[in-house]
C-alpha cells in the first residue's frame, strides 16, 4: 500500500511553497489552472486533506467531507460559467490509470 508523500507537488502548493495560478479556494478544496493545459480550459481540483487518489478519498473521506467537497467542485463550474456548457471531469487512479502526482485531484476541462 502506497504512502501518502507529503512532499509531493500539491501537499507543496497547498503549504505555499510553489505558486499556482488559483481560481477558487475554501476551506475544503483549492483549484488552479494546470501549468500544462489538455483543453481551452484545464482547472484542477484538489481536497485540502490528505488522500493519494479518487479510490483512497471515496474510501477514507467522512461523508459530510465527500458532500462538501462535491459541492465546492459545483461552485467552481458555476463560477466558470460552465453549468450550461460543456465540460469533463476527468480522475486518475494509479500509475496504470495515468496519475502523475499522487494527491486526489480532478480535471476540469472544456473548450468552450
Amino acid at each position: 500500500i502506497m504512502k501518502y508523500d507529503n512532499e509531493n507537488i500539491f501537499a507543496k502548493i497547498l503549504k505555499d511553497k510553489i505558486p499556482c495560478d488559483k481560481v477558487f479556494e475554501d476551506e475544503h478544496v483549492l483549484s488552479f489552472k494546470d501549468i500544462n493545459p489538455q483543453a481551452k480550459l484545464h482547472i484542477l481540483i484538489i481536497p485540502k486533506k490528505k488522500f493519494i487518489d479518487i479510490a483512497d478519498f471515496l474510501e477514507n473521506a467522512d461523508e459530510e467531507y465527500q458532500s462538501s467537497f462535491w459541492s465546492s467542485v459545483n461552485k467552481i463550474i458555476i463560477k466558470l460559467e460552465l453549468r450550461d456548457k460543456g465540460f469533463q471531469i476527468k480522475a486518475h487512479k494509479g500509475k496504470d490509470g495515468g496519475q502523475e502526482v499522487f494527491h486526489f485531484h480532478l480535471h476540469l476541462l472544456s473548450n468552450s
